[in-house]
């Protein structure tokens, strides 16, 4: 995996941003639609689609294309968000979100948006989506292909047995090339899930499935590029990256709260911020990186 300097860094910052922004201004129009998930994971989506991923925004079938699993199909406002700005489709099409005949439904849809490698909805069913592309994968091109099968997953779905079904499968058939990354941001729904599921010892369950498994800050760039190339480098079983995020991240009123697992700006608890001004000060806060820089109304 190639490091990151200086400059890509700086650019790959601007661009979370931005995908942040994006995701805001989706949601506001949708007036419907998930927030914590898509802004936790914006790092994550921004250096995959900027850096590590091997693909080609204007040949979107291409053959030898990295393949990228989205299972917690509801966060897909921050999939889109990094799909537009990569160059996929405008990013005008974005406040299309959740309205009739639109290509950006509430959960992924491949037959309408064909840049998208599969449809997601029911949780739990991505990471066996992805084994199963691997295990194709192999078949064909036996055990020389160069693809890498990411599945991007939400931990409150680890609730969900096809989870680990897919998991000991990947482990038993020894699938170097899928590499599984977990957006551990510790709230689902209906609350924090060490309350309704507790899911730890997380590392040490995956591990005994016989997976290599890497804890990373979900925000820091070098520590997610330095960990998937970790992963590529592993050639006699799966790799999980377990990605600690904030949910909501980069929108204070909205972080570390479950309260916004599922609602947009406007519909959100309004103890903190009015329901009427939320996608406002939302904005806002990003665009001044919450304070750190002026804004353009000062």
């Amino acid at each position: 995996m190639a490091p990151l300097h200086e400059d890509k860094l700086r650019m790959l910052e601007e661009k979370a941003n931005a995908i942040r922004n994006s995701i805001i201004e989706m949601l506001i129009e949708a007036k419907s639609g998930h927030s914590a998930g898509p802004l936790g994971m914006a790092d994550v989506f921004t250096l995959f689609y900027f850096h590590i991923l091997n693909h080609d925004p204007k040949d979107p079938t291409w053959i030898d294309r990295d393949r990228l699993v989205l299972s917690n199909g509801h966060i897909c406002p921050v999939l889109y968000a990094a799909m537009a700005h990569a160059g996929y489709f405008p990013v005008e099409e974005l406040k299309t979100l959740r309205k009739f005949g639109s290509r950006l439904q509430g959960h992924p849809h491949r037959e309408w948006l064909p840049m998208l490698e599969t449809s997601s909805g029911p949780l739990g069913s991505g990471l066996s989506q992805a084994v199963g592309m691997a295990l194709a994968e192999r078949m064909t091109h036996g055990r020389s292909s160069k693809k890498f099968f990411y599945c991007f997953m939400g931990d409150g779905e680890l609730n969900c047995g096809q989870i680990w079904e897919a998991a000991m499968l990947a482990g038993k058939e020894m699938l170097h090339n899928v590499i599984g990354i977990i957006d551990r941001n510790n709230i689902q729904i209906d609350g924090f899930t060490e309350e309704i599921m507790p899911l730890e010892p997380l590392k040490e369950k995956f591990e005994s499935f016989g997976w290599h498994v890497i804890d990373v800050d979900g925000h820091n760039f070098e520590e997610i590029n330095d960990a998937v190339g970790q992963a590529q480098a592993v050639f006699e079983k799966p790799s999980m990256i377990i990605a600690h995020t904030i949910p909501g991240k980069g929108v204070d009123f909205m972080e570390r709260r479950f309260e916004w697992h599922g609602n947009p700006p406007g519909l959100g608890p309004e103890d903190v911020v009015k329901k009427a001004d939320q996608g406002a000060v939302a904005l806002e806060e990003l665009r001044t990186l919450g304070g750190k820089i002026k804004s353009e109304h000062e």
